[in-house]
């Protein structure tokens, strides 16, 4: 299965969006994060009633980096001006495992075909029993470092996320390093492991998924491609966003951890200003995001987005993993 969902967290991720790609041959993801074990587990149940092919569960690994406590308080206080807007509180600063535990309980008792991580790789005790539940473990880096401390824990392949990708940067510990494109960290990481090789970040067309796989890869990871499908969740101002053709831009405006998504007005506000702090920053917006997505008003939304997102379609998802496959193939 050359093509995979990426998993897409914090709204466009659905069973239906995850079933629909495995059902057209790829392999499609649910994504865990900002989800409840409980939320996760009624999920698992619908994408599995939705589907008999193989899918997988994405989770976000509970870094925890050093955060200027003050520095995020002082970004909360100057977003009182975006809460008075829309009519909200900023909401307060706290750390989150993300329900690490029960969602490690539940994939172990409910295994998917895959179990990936996203900003770490767990230890290789937590890897091996997610393999020996029956699911094969990957992990998510983005330098050749990260892939040789996935590789040590065990992992069975590596995601392999260049700077083009859309949404959060999966790196292990988000210090600012100018992130790499695609192929060059595909030819870094292929020198220091033998383990399979996804490739993630700005893959949106069959030649693309060609490219990705001469450089070494064995599957192409697409994201922003399927967020104009009709059975992704993508919010309708998101949706609005998609079709504008706008830049796309690396910020911590909206979470305190570095994501591209496209320019707006609240990025173009905030950013210079907003700290490193996943996920505190990212409670302290949520309240003004969900009230500027309720309100359809794209300016002060996280709208995340890779750098080849204007050549998503509004089609079904799995047509366009039909499509892609289809011109994967003339490519070859």
């Amino acid at each position: 299965m050359p093509v995979v969902g990426a998993p897409l967290a914090g709204g466009p991720s659905t069973a239906e969006l995850a079933a629909a790609v495995s059902g057209a041959g790829g392999l499609g993801f649910l994504a865990a994060g900002y989800r409840t074990a409980e939320e996760l587990e009624r999920e698992l149940g619908r994408v599995r009633a939705l589907t008999s092919r193989p899918f997988g569960v994405n989770l976000f690994y509970p870094a925890r980096d050093e955060v200027d406590d003050a520095a995020v308080a002082a970004y909360a206080e100057r977003l009182r001006a975006e809460g008075e807007r829309y009519g909200v509180e900023p909401g307060e600063p706290r750390w989150s495992d993300d329900d690490w535990d029960a969602k490690l309980e539940l994939v172990a008792r409910e295994p998917p075909a895959v179990v990936s991580f996203t900003f770490g790789c767990p230890d290789s005790e937590i890897v091996e029993s997610i393999r020996a539940a029956g699911s094969a473990a990957w992990c998510t880096v983005t330098s050749a470092a990260e892939a040789e401390a996935a590789t040590a824990a065990g992992v069975d392949a590596l995601v392999v996320q260049g700077g083009e990708a859309g949404g959060h940067q999966g790196c292990f510990r988000d210090d600012g390093e100018e992130p790499l494109s695609v192929l060059a960290l595909l030819q870094q990481v292929a020198r220091v492991t033998d383990r399979p090789l996804v490739a993630a970040g700005g893959i949106a067309t069959g030649a693309a998924v060609a490219a990705v796989l001469a450089a070494g890869a064995e599957a192409a990871q697409v994201g922003s491609a399927f967020l104009l499908a009709p059975e992704a969740g993508t919010s309708e101002p998101h949706r609005s966003a998609l079709r504008s053709g706008r830049p796309t831009r690396l910020t911590r405006a909206f979470t305190g951890r570095r994501a591209r998504a496209i320019v707006n007005r609240f990025m173009r506000d905030h950013d210079a200003e907003a700290p490193a702090g996943y996920p505190q920053v990212h409670f302290v917006t949520a309240p003004i995001r969900t009230a500027a997505r309720a309100a359809g008003d794209p300016e002060a939304i996280n709208l995340w987005a890779g750098q080849a997102y204007t050549l998503a379609r509004e089609e079904p998802a799995g047509v366009v993993v039909e499509r892609l496959i289809a011109e994967l193939n003339a490519a070859v």
